[in-house]
């Protein structure tokens, strides 16, 4: 089921953009998408510059880090991420010159054969940049019989915008990564899926890609979660699949991974991010340009800091953001938000049994189930429940009117299984 969500989408839809100065010390994860395994190619006391490559994931996959400053590395520390747990970072003190290195080469994409895109996707670090971080090469190297590349502009969780902002001030980019991300999949027809509210964007996007017959400028309704892969996927097509889209022949990359492509063809490494940073929990909400290893601390102090003593501070958006006690995670490739709401007490009360989070969960499943199942630490059930399906979109806690954290018990009941295994 899809559902109009609040969207306080005003705070940021229209501000400027704001840059961020780095601060003394930025601090970049040692991490991609569930893997610490890579190769270190820096150590305590090396000087580094812009551009230059720290380290590269080298188990399954393939990611390199790069230096977003140049400065020194002061050596590897352990400092919260925000997937609420701490991680080792490399530490690197910024001597403010931003001397620069070339991290690749360019790569003339309209020359270049499917195998060096994807090559070239790989080894500039490409990942998806609406919150999951997943190499973005791995889509394109096992993908066959594509019909249609989907690149997603939707974002439909409340407070964000910086993808919507990161399309507006970069149209040329989307169209150039998108014809890019066509040609690495071999795919039929590539389709760029904004949400039908924008209609000065869609105008925008249509004039841009008139010449393009094989790019076209898809309206979807501005529904929750309408950016989720799978309803995309079933709003667009009328298809649904098992495990990953390509069952029914479609690529899917967010919009801001596409631009990050662009620019990397042009030599350019994930090295700043955009990312909103919003709630009535800060003091000037704004979409920023933000170093990759800036702690979102540092990012709140140059934005006015905050306007309650009592605050919560979420890597993400409210919906499906984690809620994190310190504020000392840093920005990294994929982080797209920072949402800081002021604290307010909830009154709670016992589950009513009303199924509301049940009927209203996009993936079908029962969170009421699967909480009495996490209480009950009945590990069978939670299997049986399928438990792993859930994309944490936090609809179910948004909907309870016992005001129950539902999704918390879903999010609790998948760490049980993981630990199982």
């Amino acid at each position: 089921m899809k559902k109009h969500v609040e969207g306080h989408k005003e705070l940021t839809n229209y501000n400027e953009i704001v840059r961020l100065t780095a601060p003394k010390m930025v601090y970049i994860p040692i991490f991609n998408f569930n893997s610490t395994s890579f190769e270190l190619f820096v150590k305590e006391g090396d000087r580094v510059l812009v551009n230059t490559k720290l380290a590269v994931r080298n188990d399954n996959m393939t990611v390199p880090l790069f230096s977003p400053v140049s400065g020194t590395v002061k050596g590897i520390q352990k400092v919260m991420h925000g997937l609420l747990k701490p991680l080792d970072h490399f530490v690197i003190e910024n001597d403010g010159l931003y001397e620069k290195t070339e991290a690749f080469a360019p790569l003339n994409w309209q020359e270049a054969s499917r195998q060096e895109l994807i090559d070239f996707m790989m080894n500039a670090g490409i990942v998806g940049c609406g919150g999951a971080g997943f190499p973005t090469y791995i889509k394109y190297k096992f993908a066959k019989n594509v019909d249609t590349v989907l690149i997603n502009g939707v974002e439909c969780e409340p407070y964000i915008t910086a993808d919507y902002r990161m399309i507006e001030e970069n149209i040329a980019d989307l169209i150039t990564g998108t014809q890019a991300m066509l040609k690495a999949a071999e795919g039929k027809k590539a389709m760029i899926a904004v949400k039908e509210t924008k209609k000065e964007l869609l105008v925008k996007l249509k004039e841009a890609t008139a010449g393009i017959p094989s790019i076209e400028i898809k309206a979807v309704p501005d529904m929750y979660p309408m950016g989720w892969e799978r309803t995309l996927v079933y709003q667009v097509f009328k298809k649904r699949y098992n495990k990953l889209p390509g069952e029914v022949g479609v690529v899917v990359n967010n919009a801001t991974t596409a631009i990050a492509f662009a620019q990397a063809l042009k030599g350019q490494p994930i090295i700043e991010k955009m990312v909103t940073v919003s709630g009535d929990g800060v003091a000037k909400p704004a979409n920023v340009l933000v170093p990759v290893g800036m702690k979102a601390a540092d990012i709140v102090a140059q934005l006015g800091g905050y306007t309650s003593e009592e605050i919560s501070c979420i890597a993400g958006g409210p919906m499906m953001g984690k809620t994190i006690t310190n504020d000392q995670f840093v920005t990294t490739p994929y982080t797209n938000a920072i949402t800081i709401l002021k604290t307010r007490p909830l009154d709670t009360i016992e589950c009513l049994r009303c199924g509301r989070c049940n009927d209203t969960c996009p993936a079908g499943l029962l969170p009421v189930r699967i909480n009495n199942a996490e209480k009950a630490k009945n590990i069978d059930l939670i299997e049986k429940l399928n438990v792993n399906d859930c994309i944490e979109c936090g609809l179910c806690t948004y909907v309870c009117p016992s005001k129950l954290d539902v999704t918390e018990g879903v999010r609790r009941a998948k760490r049980i299984l993981a630990l199982k295994k």
